[in-house]
């Protein structure tokens, strides 16, 4: 193959990875909407919104685990069609669902589909040259178009509400599923397909990152789900949230196409733990301060440490183990963790009227987390 038709090659693996894994977090990031739409039409209190959400990242990560001792056998590109069938059969039943066990069942069926794409990003980028400037790249490519989502599905809210914006993200899963196709097909065999030996089992160091962004996720995502309705308690509408979080993910695409291009010079230990602090710092923030404008700086602050922490740490995973194995189960870690933290937010606002113990919460979780991941960075620092 000659060069030109290698870059061609590599341009098609980078544009793949981007259009799965905004496809992958469409439900992280804007899920939140649909939380808020839902309490407004059908009166659905805090805790029973927690578990709707925890349905959906519960099943996320049960994809993942299951993929993850599979992941050298498998064709990234067909897993993202499978995943994009189920995301818009999904969502676009839901929006004509009013019945809470059914809407609970979307869920479930959505995060399936989200899991099973995001597993088919990190086996792609896990077969690039360079998997934590993959995952950059494709976060940075992911960030911009979600500025343009973050616009327009609020609008959408309004104008059409819970219904409409359903719709709205069925219809973007079927987009940027399409864009997935670019993704490259066959498996992590090698040639003849003769079957790998099996995975060591994790060793030391790879519990340490699982807990590390088990710590991280549990802590910065508790509050997630109900971002909306916390900018909703101190006065802030939709619509001017959703011009926040356009803002926020505009500098987290900086942040990443910055990480992405410098990741290879930097060490470790010192830009994870600074991300890892600032990420809680900001958490805190979003449930104490009281006006808009302050929500929004702390909201583009936790958004941009948000995605570069979770970069630094897949890297952290690949650098243990190259196959890819780790970086899904640390994935699926995060979706698991996120799942209690909604569930436990949901509950922490039912019983004390309101969301602001949850973000003190969150970073004393990433403190623990830095101290958790820190040593390890440090070591594969000094050995690199």
């Amino acid at each position: 193959m000659g060069a030109q038709a290698r870059r061609a090659g590599a341009i098609a693996t980078l544009v793949g990875i981007g259009a799965a894994s905004t496809a992958a977090h469409l439900g992280n990031n804007f899920t939140t909407y649909l939380v808020g739409g839902l309490i407004d039409r059908f009166g659905y209190g805090p805790l029973a919104m927690g578990a709707w959400n925890m349905a959906e990242t519960l099943s996320y990560a049960a994809a993942m685990f299951v993929i993850a001792p599979r992941a050298r056998r498998l064709d990234a590109r067909l897993l993202a069609m499978l995943a994009t069938a189920l995301v818009v059969l999904a969502q676009g039943l839901s929006a004509f669902l009013s019945a809470f066990p059914l809407l609970l069942l979307g869920r479930l069926g959505t995060g399936l589909g989200f899991g099973i794409m995001n597993s088919a990003v990190n086996l792609a980028a896990g077969r690039t040259a360079h998997p934590a400037r993959a995952i950059s790249l494709g976060i940075t490519f992911q960030t911009i178009l979600f500025a343009g989502i973050a616009l327009t599905l609020p609008q959408v809210g309004k104008d059409h509400g819970v219904m409409g914006m359903f719709l709205a993200l069925a219809g973007l899963s079927l987009g940027l599923g399409l864009l997935a196709l670019w993704l490259p097909g066959g498996t992590g065999l090698p040639e003849g397909g003769e079957a790998p030996p099996a995975p060591a089992p994790l060793n030391a160091d790879g519990y340490r990152v699982l807990a590390a962004m088990a710590l991280f996720a549990f802590g910065t995502l508790a509050i997630w789900p109900f971002i909306e309705r916390t900018a909703h308690a101190i006065g802030v509408p939709a619509t001017q949230f959703g011009r926040y979080q356009s803002l926020s993910v505009l500098t987290s695409a900086l942040g990443n196409a910055l990480l992405a291009a410098m990741v290879q010079r930097l060490p470790r230990a010192l830009p994870l733990g600074l991300a890892l602090g600032a990420c809680g710092t900001a958490c805190a923030l979003l449930t104490t301060v009281t006006t808009g404008p302050a929500f929004g700086a702390a909201l583009v602050g936790y958004n941009t440490c948000w995605f570069l922490s979770y970069a630094l740490l897949l890297g952290l995973a690949y650098a243990c183990e190259e196959s890819g194995r780790l970086a899904v189960m640390t994935t699926g870690t995060w979706l698991l963790f996120q799942s209690l933290g909604s569930l436990a937010a949901g509950g922490i606002a039912q019983r004390f009227g309101g969301y602001a113990p949850i973000g003190p919460l969150g970073a004393m979780a990433c403190v623990i987390a830095i101290a958790v991941a820190l040593p390890l960075a440090r070591r594969l620092d000094r050995a690199a």
